[in-house]
């Protein structure tokens, strides 16, 4: 907000100025600005009715989160718009350092904590939008891509910052619009982080995310490495969205001249908050510099207590080195009678260490005996069970040849009554056949005969014929 006039330094407007600056400002001199909490509330001036109604009760939750429900929705729409605009004429790739895109993402994050509900952990209640982020990958699984990227960058240590990593990767992959249509659809699975009356789960939550679409013909690069998005602070500054331009008459003054008072009163109030809120912060500093001034006096207490004990420990040293001295001397009288009975006890224990091998060969001789006759029964164990299915296979070939015998001898004296009637039949074939054999021979004869008494009578007859002549 850096741009925004502070309230002391803001010049006085005459009525003819504020007129004309009202028609010619196009985004926010049509919008109703104050603040309700901590969040950003716009209203189109065009749907308030001229006539007091009935004032809504500021205290009703559900009127509340309306209200910030549809400025989220305008601011955002206000955002975006601005940003392909500015891209388009820019004509070039965006990085992190344009403002227009560090105010997309501002804005898109307070739509995402809008209705958020707050989780308790041991350091406290903590709101994170990284959550339901988390939640794209399930439903989309080309996410999956940029969830693990989020979570292999070496910078990040809160959920807030792996969220806004997320929105900067989904925004250069073109996927933006998808993911968030994705999870709007999923209100089911989005219950369990935000509050039923929630932007992300009503319906310009929705609208955004077809918003959204339009970001597809921008490119954005961002160098993820060595940006601290932990600890940024997202303060959506309007000063973008204000335009000036020429000054002319116009009828509407007080309608308008009320638009423009209602900015300044905007532009009045969050100066006050961003003071108090570079209050807060260099509170915080002051609380910083005198813990570290104390950590400071601590460390300096600490390195003293070091080097006195190092200087404790030199002495310690020299006592020990002046005692093992003296014991040495002591001990050289008492080292020689040692000496016998040590050689003897190493002798002893040469000897048992040696009983000890040899029971230990032993032992694994007997072991390895156990094993092989283990290894045998199993041998022998399978070896019999393999002979009794041989057995077995046997006796049912047995059965089956008896069978195949029975049915075969059966066949057999079947075969020798055929043959037998057969033997009959062909004796009784020979026996017709001789039969006409003998006919045919008789028959043949008889021929004979006639055709001999047919060449007589033809003789006769041609004898008989010459006579006549």
């Amino acid at each position: 907000m850096s741009a925004l006039t502070p309230q002391g330094d803001m010049p006085t407007p005459t009525t003819d100025k504020i007129t004309q600056a009202a028609m010619e400002t196009i985004y926010l001199c049509k919008f109703r600005v104050s603040m309700d909490g901590e969040w950003l509330c716009l209203r189109e001036l065009d749907d308030i009715s001229l006539t007091p109604d009935p004032e809504p009760n500021p205290e009703d939750p559900n009127y509340l989160m309306a209200n910030e429900r549809m400025n989220l929705m305008n601011m955002a729409k206000l955002s975006i718009k601005g940003l392909i605009e500015s891209a388009l004429n820019l004509g070039r790739t965006l990085d992190s350092d344009y403002a227009p895109l560090q105010q997309f993402f501002v804005v898109m994050e307070h739509c995402l904590k809008h209705g958020l509900k707050a989780k308790k952990t041991f350091l406290g209640q903590n709101k994170s939008f990284w959550g339901p982020l988390e939640l794209v990958e399930k439903l989309v699984p080309e996410a999956s891509e940029i969830t693990a990227s989020v979570k292999d960058l070496p910078g990040l240590r809160t959920p807030v910052g792996r969220g806004r990593a997320w929105l900067r990767l989904a925004l250069m992959q073109k996927k933006l619009s998808e993911y968030m249509k994705a999870l709007i659809n999923r209100k089911d699975l989005l219950s369990e982080f935000y509050e039923p009356n929630a932007l992300m789960m009503e319906e310009e939550g929705a609208i955004i995310s077809g918003l959204l679409v339009g970001l597809n013909v921008i490119d954005a690069n961002f160098c993820m490495k060595g940006e601290d998005l932990d600890s940024q602070v997202g303060v959506i500054d309007f000063s973008m969205y204000l335009k000036e331009g020429p000054i002319t008459k116009c009828s509407e003054g007080d309608g308008q001249i009320t638009a423009i008072l209602d900015q300044k009163n905007y532009v009045e109030e969050l100066n006050r908050q961003l003071s108090a809120t570079v209050n807060n912060l260099q509170a915080k500093v002051d609380a910083l510099e005198k813990s570290n001034t104390k950590l400071t006096e601590e460390l300096a207490v600490a390195n003293n207590r070091i080097i006195t004990m190092q200087e404790e420990m030199e002495r310690v040293k020299e006592e020990s080195s002046y005692y093992s001295e003296s014991n040495r001397k002591a001990n050289k009288q008492e080292r020689s009678a040692d000496a016998q009975a040590l050689s003897e006890a190493r002798k002893h224990l040469k000897e048992e260490t040696q009983l000890r091998l040899d029971i230990e060969k032993e032992l694994e001789v007997q072991i390895g005996m156990r094993q092989e006759m283990e290894l045998a029964m199993k041998m022998l164990d399978k070896d019999v069970c393999e002979k009794q299915d041989a057995l077995a296979a046997l006796r049912q070939q047995i059965d089956d040849l008896r069978a195949l015998k029975h049915e075969l001898s059966f066949k057999l004296q079947s075969s020798d009554l055929a043959v037998k009637q057969k033997t009959e039949l062909h004796s009784r074939l020979e026996e017709k056949t001789n039969q006409m054999s003998a006919t045919i021979k008789q028959l043949e004869q008889s021929e004979k005969d006639l055709v001999k008494q047919a060449k007589t009578l033809n003789s006769v007859a041609n004898k008989l014929l010459h006579k006549h002549h």
